[in-house]
C-alpha cells in the first residue's frame, strides 16, 4: 500500500517545483521589463536615505524628489555622452590600430614560423579582422542612443518608488499579516543593500578613477571610456575585474608595447585588490552574509533570467530572494544553505 504521507510529501514538492518553474519562466518572459524596473527599485532604495535626510532637514518632499531625479538624469547623461564620444573617437582611430595590429600580427607570425610552426604569418592576419570591431562599436552607438525612452521610464519608476517608499512597510505589513519582528527584519534587509549598493557605488568610482589616472600617466587613448567601463564593470562579482582590464591592456599592445601593457594589467590588479579585497570589505564589515559559491551561481542564474542587468544586480536580488525564503518556515532552509552565517536571526513570526 501507499503511504499517504509520503505521497503527500513527494506531491507537495513536485507542486513546489513546478511553481518555481513557472515563475522563471515568467521572469524571463518578462524581463525586457522587469530588468530595468528592477534596477530603478534599487536605484530608488539607495536613494531613500538622501530623500529621507533632505525631508528631516525640512525641504518639501517634491523638491527633494526632484532634485534627486535631476541628479540622476544629469549623471546618465554626463555618462551616456562620454561613452558616445569615446566609441566614436574609438571608431575613427581604428584604421590607425588595424594597421599596427597587422604589422603585430606579421612579427607574431614570423617568430611562430621560426619556432616551428608553420603556415602562421598567413593564418594570423586573417583572424584579427576590424569590421567585425566596427560592427560591434556601430551596435552599441546605436544601443546608447536609444536609451532615451528606457532612460525616461526609469526616471519615472524611481521617481514613484520614492514617492510611495515610506507606506510600502505598513502595505506589506497589512497585506501579509507581516509581524513586527517580521517588519523590522524587512527594514534591516532594505538597510543593508542600501548599505551595500552605496559602498559598492563609491568604490566603483574610485577603481575608476584610479583606470582614468594610470591610463592617462601612460598615454593610453580612450582613458575616460575604460574608466567608465572600469565602473559599470565593477558591479559584477568575478569575471568583472577580468573583464574590465582586457581592452585597454590590447590597447596598450597596439598602440604602445608590452612593457606598457604589462604596466596597464599591474595597475589594474593593483586597484582592484585594493579597492576590492581591502577597502570594501572594510567598510562592508561582515557583508550581506552571502557564501561566495551562492554570489557565483547567483551571478549566472540572474544573468541567465535578466541579461546583462540580472548580472549587475545578482547579488541584491540574491540578498533579497534569502530574505523571502527565511521568512517562511517551509523554505528557511534553503536560506540557511545560502547565508555563509547559520546563526543569523531567522526572520521569524510572533505567536
Amino acid at each position: 500500500m501507499t503511504d499517504p504521507q509520503g505521497f503527500s510529501s513527494i506531491s507537495r514538492a513536485l507542486l513546489v517545483l513546478a511553481a518555481i518553474a513557472i515563475i522563471l519562466l515568467f521572469v524571463k518572459f518578462a524581463a525586457p521589463i522587469l530588468a530595468p524596473v528592477l534596477l530603478a527599485v534599487f536605484i530608488a532604495i539607495v536613494s531613500l536615505p538622501v530623500l529621507r535626510w533632505m525631508t528631516q532637514h525640512g525641504v518639501p518632499k517634491w523638491i527633494a524628489l526632484a532634485a534627486i531625479l535631476f541628479v540622476l538624469f544629469d549623471f546618465g547623461s554626463i555618462l551616456a555622452l562620454l561613452v558616445t564620444s569615446g566609441l566614436e573617437g574609438f571608431r575613427e582611430n581604428l584604421p590607425g590600430y588595424q594597421q599596427r595590429v597587422e604589422l603585430l600580427s606579421q612579427q607574431l607570425g614570423t617568430w611562430l614560423e621560426a619556432a616551428g610552426i608553420e603556415g602562421s604569418r598567413a593564418a594570423l592576419p586573417d583572424m584579427v579582422d576590424a569590421r567585425k570591431v566596427v560592427t560591434l562599436v556601430r551596435a552599441t552607438l546605436a544601443g546608447v542612443g536609444n536609451t532615451l525612452g528606457v532612460g525616461l521610464l526609469f526616471l519615472l519608476t524611481v521617481a514613484f518608488v520614492l514617492a510611495e517608499a515610506s507606506k510600502l512597510g505598513p502595505r506589506i505589513k497589512k497585506a501579509f499579516g507581516a509581524s513586527e519582528s517580521f517588519q523590522a527584519k524587512f527594514d534591516q534587509v532594505l538597510e543593508s543593500l542600501s548599505q551595500y549598493m552605496l559602498i559598492k557605488i563609491i568604490s566603483s568610482f574610485a577603481t575608476g578613477l584610479v583606470v582614468w589616472v594610470l591610463l592617462w600617466a601612460l598615454g593610453i587613448d580612450f582613458a575616460a571610456l575604460w574608466a567608465i567601463l572600469a565602473f559599470v564593470l565593477n558591479f559584477v562579482p568575478f569575471v568583472g575585474a577580468i573583464l574590465m582590464m582586457i581592452p585597454p591592456v590590447l590597447l596598450a599592445i597596439v598602440q604602445a608595447d608590452l612593457e606598457t601593457a604589462l604596466l596597464v594589467a599591474a595597475g589594474f590588479i593593483a586597484a582592484n585588490t585594493i579597492i576590492g579585497n581591502v577597502l570594501e570589505p572594510r567598510f562592508m564589515g561582515q557583508g550581506l552574509g552571502i557564501s561566495t559559491l551562492t554570489v557565483f551561481l547567483s551571478l549566472i542564474v540572474w544573468g541567465w533570467l535578466l541579461g546583462t542587468i540580472g548580472v549587475f544586480l545578482s547579488v541584491p536580488l540574491t540578498v533579497v530572494l534569502i530574505a523571502m525564503l527565511d521568512a517562511n518556515e517551509s523554505t528557511r532552509s534553503l536560506a540557511v544553505l545560502l547565508r555563509t552565517d547559520t546563526d543569523e536571526p531567522e526572520m521569524t513570526e510572533d505567536k
